[in-house]
């Protein structure tokens, strides 16, 4: 909305043109997230604390948690909140991708809501069913994916992009590309969500990998950009950098009432969003390795999660007995049960993320 009134104005005032500058908004989209974030913090901590939506806790996980119980989760509602009104306000609102992103993120998000509704309100131990959960992440994933794959004519769109090499590139065709948008989406969003276990160890990477996929976003939106990083123009992405900047910001004004100890946790109806926004956006951009390699403390988590409950299956299976490899799952919790301090694996795993992203950027020049 400000980018057409700006817009307007600047037929008459010059000056104003300067906001039609991508960089200036994304900027601009971060320190609004921000504020809103901090602003409206508060409010919805005592909000939720009114309405007893309390985090319950695991008694079998790390005895150390257990004075969590009772601390107001379901916070990822100020996360959406900051990056819906920001994005309405310095986004470009004829832009699909940005309306594709937006109603992706919101879609996963009132899935979690109702998840996390059910669980704490109805106090459901099981929330939203397994099946149902599956069944609404694979219908919004999927019309994602059909409507990203019907939307463009340009093949090279629809290529799977293999990072440090120049040509290397695979035609996925539009029922291999809206499977790989499918699991990027589904899976990430998910891979977010069981990362999502300790004061501030999901939002901060994906703050970092948000940030990350801005300059990605940038890059693919910019026709010279583009051809000189030899990665695929994908006119309109450049656009997504104003989402990716509220995330971004919205995203660090969360921490600061989610770092340790926290006043508030994100619950499903934060991490499932986040998690199904990166997915989407690395699948526009062409990056969906590169979101593997920077993401990949979330793919460490999801990867401990599928190990453990197999292997236990298995053995229980084989033997009778179900067997364990790591302390306990999700990863963060077996180095929490090894006698590390959670803001230690916190903090850990940020140094794990930042280089990790790190050597994600590096495939844009080094091909």
């Amino acid at each position: 909305m400000l980018l057409e009134l700006a817009q307007w104005i600047g037929q008459y005032v010059r000056g104003f043109n300067v906001f039609s500058y991508i960089t200036l908004r994304t900027v601009l989209a971060a320190m609004t997230a921000l504020f809103f974030s901090l602003a409206l913090g508060p409010r919805v901590i005592r909000w939720l604390a009114a309405k007893k939506i309390g985090q319950a806790v695991r008694t079998d996980g790390p005895q150390t948690h257990l004075i969590k119980s009772g601390t107001p989760t379901m916070g990822g509602i100020l996360i959406l909140i900051a990056v819906a009104l920001t994005t309405l306000l310095w986004g470009d609102l004829s832009n699909r991708y940005v309306w594709t992103v937006l109603v992706v993120t919101l879609g996963f998000g009132i899935i979690g809501w109702y998840d996390d509704w059910k669980k704490v309100v109805y106090r459901d131990p099981n929330g939203l069913a397994s099946r149902w959960k599956f069944f609404w992440q694979s219908l919004l994933g999927t019309g994602a994916a059909l409507f990203l794959a019907f939307s463009t004519d340009n093949p090279a769109q629809t290529e799977l992009i293999v990072p440090f090499f120049k040509s290397i590139a695979y035609p996925l065709g539009v029922f291999g590309f809206v499977a790989l948008t499918y699991f990027v989406i589904v899976g990430t969003s998910n891979a977010v969500n069981l990362t999502d276990g300790l004061d501030g160890l999901a939002i901060m990477p994906t703050v970092m990998v948000a940030a990350a996929l801005a300059i990605f976003a940038y890059a693919t939106g910019n026709a010279v950009l583009a051809k000189y990083l030899l990665i695929p123009h994908v006119p309109g992405a450049g656009e997504l950098c104003i989402l990716l900047g509220a995330i971004t910001g919205a995203g660090l004004g969360f921490l600061w009432f989610n770092a340790y100890p926290a006043e508030v946790f994100m619950g499903d109806v934060g991490a499932l969003a986040l998690g199904a926004a990166l997915g989407c956006v690395a699948v526009i951009v062409r990056q969906e390795i590169v979101l593997f390699i920077m993401g990949g403390l979330f793919v460490a988590e999801t990867l401990s999660v599928m190990v453990q409950v197999g292997w236990f299956k298995y053995t229980k299976k084989k033997y009778g007995e179900g067997r364990r490899i790591l302390l306990m799952a999700p990863l963060h919790h077996h180095f929490e049960q090894s006698g590390w301090k959670e803001t230690q694996v916190v903090v850990r795993f940020w140094i794990i993320t930042i280089m990790l992203v790190l050597f994600g950027l590096s495939t844009l020049k080094l091909r």
